[in-house]
């Protein structure tokens, strides 16, 4: 049962990001939630992270629809803790810009059971890099 709670959470975040539903996103996080995000800063904490209005902000700076697929996802239980990690697809257009991306990226996603509900506690995306020395993100990379 719970890590079929998981699977909807994060079936649920996925809908949520194509639909541009800032509300649910923010719904399914801890207070205390740390997100290392593909974006600056390098940590996001708290009330940055579930911010509803801010996440509206930033689905603004695109055009067009936002395709949001999460793909291989394994899910992890061990009592009140649990953890899922999955690559996920992200492709739109940013606004004025001539043409749009699509991205791969691996995300790990940890959850606590906070009064009998699963709550997000840290997210971590992150792309890999070429090691040639050019330290380029290797954004070009699909499964």
């Amino acid at each position: 049962m719970s890590e079929q709670r998981i699977r909807e959470l994060m079936a649920a975040r996925e809908v949520a990001m194509t639909a541009r539903d800032a509300s649910t996103l923010g719904s399914h996080y801890a207070p205390e939630v740390v997100a290392f995000t593909l974006a600056p800063p390098l940590v996001h904490r708290g009330a940055e992270v579930t911010d509803v209005e801010a996440r509206r902000a930033w689905f603004e700076t695109f055009e067009g629809p936002i395709e949001y697929e999460i793909r291989d996802l394994e899910v992890t239980i061990g009592g009140d803790v649990a953890y899922s990690f999955a690559l996920n697809r992200l492709a739109t257009k940013p606004k004025g810009a001539p043409a749009g991306f699509e991205l791969w990226f691996r995300s790990t996603v940890c959850f606590r059971r906070v009064a009998g509900e699963w709550r997000i506690t840290h997210v971590h995306d992150s792309t890999p890099f070429h090691m040639d020395g050019t330290l380029r993100a290797a954004v070009d990379l699909k499964p």
